[in-house]
């Protein structure tokens, strides 16, 4: 008899119903006691992720960015330059985003929360250890999700010589954990390895930024760092941040087109892919117009166009 009419048969009836609230009850302890669920990508999909850079002009995230495949939302933080996101942390929180719309949107089935940090990147450095401290209290509190793992935001480069007194410090943090890594001084793919290799857990992983959106390298470069990361720390490790930007004329920056924005994500195949960020760059033209692109309608190519 095949296993699946064994089981049918087996647990029909009033056991199955006892059965089944069992297991619900169940996942739910299991979720409720901080534990994390990795929320499956489809093969098809062109990104996995969308980074919220939270911001009190950022409270309430909208977008069609499911239609590219995504599931999971990483928020860069839920506190940052001593201002929270949840109240309960002991920081001031005068401003919440709405977390149980979030937790229902299909682009956020998972959520990678990010911790506390500070917007200058030399503060963050200089206060790790008072950043840790927030952070634990953070975690201890949970914003309303569905988490998939934690991100602590301060971000590493190998210009940062003293990046090494991160490691204690990260061990002290919920897991799964991940951290962020640039390179504008371009030392390649192996060198970046090899550097994080030689001081950071184990047991934490790798967001790579792209470098795309600062004109640093292109998709095939940045394809080569991930695979160079991947290789000397392994592939579970290793993500990618796809910056969905670019410089704008007159300084700051604009939203990619669809145009530029395409060739990163299909050279990234095989990853799990993020785009920086949702709110503030990755508009439902632009993402229609990656998604002509892939399907190869004409004339498509021009969404999200610098102004």
């Amino acid at each position: 008899m095949p296993i699946r009419c064994f089981f049918q048969r087996r647990f029909q009836g009033r056991f199955h119903g006892r059965f089944v609230r069992a297991v619900a009850v169940s996942l739910c302890a299991f979720a409720a006691a901080g534990c994390t669920l990795q929320v499956p990508a489809h093969a098809d999909s062109l990104a996995q992720g969308v980074v919220w850079q939270l911001s009190n002009d950022q409270l309430n995230p909208h977008g069609n960015w499911d239609k590219l495949g995504i599931n999971e939302l990483l928020v860069q933080w839920i506190a940052v330059d001593d201002v929270a996101y949840m109240a309960g942390a002991g920081l001031p929180a005068p401003r919440v985003p709405d977390w149980v719309r979030i937790a229902n949107e299909p682009w956020a089935r998972g959520v990678i929360v990010g911790l506390a940090g500070y917007a200058d990147e030399k503060k963050a450095r200089a206060n790790v250890e008072e950043l840790v401290e927030r952070s634990l209290k953070l975690a201890a509190v949970r914003p309303p999700v569905h988490i998939t793992g934690w991100y602590f935001p301060v971000e590493v480069d190998p210009t940062w010589t003293d990046a090494k007194r991160l490691a204690p410090l990260l061990e002290r943090l919920p897991h799964p954990l991940w951290i962020s890594v640039y390179d504008n001084s371009n030392v390649g793919g192996e060198a970046l390895a090899k550097w994080l290799d030689g001081w950071l857990p184990h047991d934490v992983g790798v967001m790579l930024q792209d470098g795309c959106g600062v004109y640093a390298r292109g998709p095939a470069a940045a394809r080569e760092y991930a695979d160079a990361l991947a290789a000397r720390l392994g592939k579970d490790r290793v993500r990618i941040i796809a910056e969905a930007f670019r410089p704008k004329q007159g300084g700051g920056f604009r939203a990619a087109t669809a145009a530029e924005l395409a060739p990163q994500l299909e050279r990234y195949q095989g990853y799990r892919v993020y785009l920086f960020d949702g709110p503030h760059y990755l508009s439902n033209e632009l993402v229609d117009g990656v998604l002509a692109i892939q399907h190869g309608a004409p004339g498509s190519g021009s969404g999200g166009a610098a102004p």
